[in-house]
């Protein structure tokens, strides 16, 4: 690098303000692991483009999350190697994909409308180095869908659920499985479902254990927690070959008392 260049990129960190748009965090890579994602939504294309022309000249990844086509257009013509994911709503960049993406995160969804939100959760993901496993359209209408993914719900590191209307799947994995459980409320149902509040306020009312909710709609908030959660779990010594044992747990625990002769 030239004496030159290292100038202007020290001009650009920790941070970028683009007058009157934005205060761009350059530094939120080296302290968290994943680069500054823009939040699309409630933004012009213009300003879109210009803060993804900025990020993408610091990073090697970048994620656009709740973007529109016309968005993703006018960041393209600033980043041509930009690329579009119609379904997620996302816009996105990888010059240097993982050579091996790990394993160990699931993720759930009740039906097919709740997809937008699986696929963000899935490319994020993918983009933090993680492979997701997915599930779709295994809701408790017809509860027995589930049942053939049960031994893989078993192994997963950490499993992220997605549910719109009652928003009952998130308890019922919850209960099938060791692993943490992130649920997603997605505004997905009719009328008193308030646009994903019933089902938000059913995920936070759970029973189950080892459960938590993130916002409605949330995907990629989700995945984000959940390769955190699956980089500690594959970093750590103490895993065993999947990557998760309970402390105290064992095949002789997990099965329940022995009988024996009384």
């Amino acid at each position: 690098m030239t004496i030159d260049a290292a100038l202007n990129r020290l001009r650009a960190l920790p941070f970028e303000t683009l007058e009157g748009v934005a205060t761009l965090d350059h530094h939120r890579l080296l302290r968290t692991g994943f680069p500054e994602v823009i939040y699309c939504e409630g933004k012009t294309a213009e300003q879109v483009a210009l803060i993804a022309e900025r990020l993408a000249a610091q990073s090697l990844r970048l994620l656009g999350t709740r973007a529109t086509e016309a968005q993703f257009e006018a960041a393209s013509l600033r980043v041509p190697d930009l690329a579009w994911h119609e379904q997620a709503r996302c816009l996105w960049l990888d010059r240097e994909p993982a050579s091996e993406l790990k394993p160990g995160v699931m993720v759930v969804c009740a039906g097919t409308s709740d997809l937008p939100v699986l696929e963000e959760a899935s490319l994020t993901l993918r983009l933090m180095g993680h492979d997701p496993h997915k599930v779709t359209d295994v809701g408790v209408a017809g509860l027995h869908r589930l049942f053939p993914h049960i031994p893989a719900l078993q192994q997963a590191n950490v499993v992220i659920v997605i549910a719109g209307m009652e928003g009952a799947l998130a308890s019922v994995v919850a209960g099938l499985t060791q692993a943490p459980v992130i649920a997603v409320p997605t505004s997905v149902g009719y009328g008193v479902n308030f646009g994903g509040v019933a089902a938000l306020l059913a995920m936070l009312n759970g029973c189950a254990s080892g459960m938590a909710v993130v916002n409605i709609d949330n995907g990629y908030g989700a995945a984000h927690m959940a390769a955190l959660i699956n980089d500690k779990i594959k970093n750590s010594s103490r895993t065993s070959h999947n990557g998760y044992t309970p402390a105290g747990h064992s095949a002789r625990t997990a099965a329940g008392p022995q009988s024996g002769p009384g």
